[in-house]
């Protein structure tokens, strides 16, 4: 990679990657204090066992992430999608979560979490071109 005025940019080592966010949160700690991160990982499965859905998301500096809700196609409409987010910001809420923040895609799921009360904040267009990329937010107290 590139050598400007004797400083050497290169792909990160793993030591690398773990010594920048050790450096990040040292310098955030006097804004934010300790933040903890919890995560929260729930799942839906059958009697036999297939996972037919879950959930994957953190509780950090009072918001609840979500990074994946998915839900087998044939049981989407069910109920269980919406069983799987409540149970998610319930415990968010029990971890100390204020609000929650996610985001989704134009094909995917916005009319969905319209239902459950969250709004749209911003979009970015052409994120894959011709779609959107949609960030959405909710109060959870």
């Amino acid at each position: 990679m590139a050598n400007q005025e004797g400083i050497a940019l290169a792909p990160a080592e793993p030591e690398d990657v773990e010594q920048l966010c050790t450096s990040l949160q040292r310098f955030n700690r006097p804004f934010v204090g300790e933040a903890q991160e919890s995560e929260v990982r729930i799942v839906a499965r059958d009697a036999q066992g297939a996972l037919l859905g879950g959930i994957l998301a953190d509780v950090a500096l009072g918001w609840l992430e979500i990074h994946v809700l998915w839900v087998e196609p044939g049981l989407r409409s069910t109920g269980l999608g919406s069983a799987l987010l409540e149970a998610c910001e319930r415990r968010a809420r029990e971890l100390g979560a204020h609000s929650a923040r996610l985001d989704t895609f134009d094909w995917q799921a916005e009319p969905f979490y319209a239902c459950h009360g969250y709004a749209v904040f911003a979009r970015l267009g052409d994120y894959p071109p011709g779609h959107e990329r949609v960030f959405m937010s909710k109060r959870l107290v």
